[in-house]
């Protein structure tokens, strides 16, 4: 990865973090509630992350490769169950929790992105 396309993902992966922070501090109080938000912004996220490497992702595409590395929001709904009903604290936890999550998965990717970016060239 060329610095060029490392600030183009820092850029889309820090703004889907931000975002998923958001919905999770804004929806702690309903647990499971910002999954049905923060998944499309996370789509989204894989999408822009395929443009930075030549990858055109179709819908279903950006799914799968989202999916192989989603399996850490077991332990973001974990931690809303547990802790994100409680006022206050909850918001701040679930907000650390969904965005952290989101920048794991968006570097994830975008390592995955750019090794088959070079693969193929």
């Amino acid at each position: 990865m060329n610095s060029n396309q490392r600030a183009k993902c820092h850029a889309i992966i820090h703004s889907a973090s931000a975002s998923a922070g958001a919905v999770g501090a804004g929806l702690a109080q309903l647990p499971g509630s910002d999954n049905a938000i923060i998944t499309p912004i996370q789509l989204v996220m894989t999408v822009f992350l395929g443009k930075v490497f030549g990858l055109e992702l179709t819908d279903s595409a950006a799914r799968a490769a989202l999916a192989s590395v989603a399996a850490a929001t077991v332990g973001r709904t974990a931690s809303q169950l547990l802790i994100g009903w409680i006022p206050i604290a909850g918001n701040i936890i679930n907000a650390g929790t969904a965005a952290s999550i989101t920048e794991a998965i968006g570097w994830l990717l975008a390592e995955d992105f750019a090794s088959q970016a070079y693969a193929a060239s």
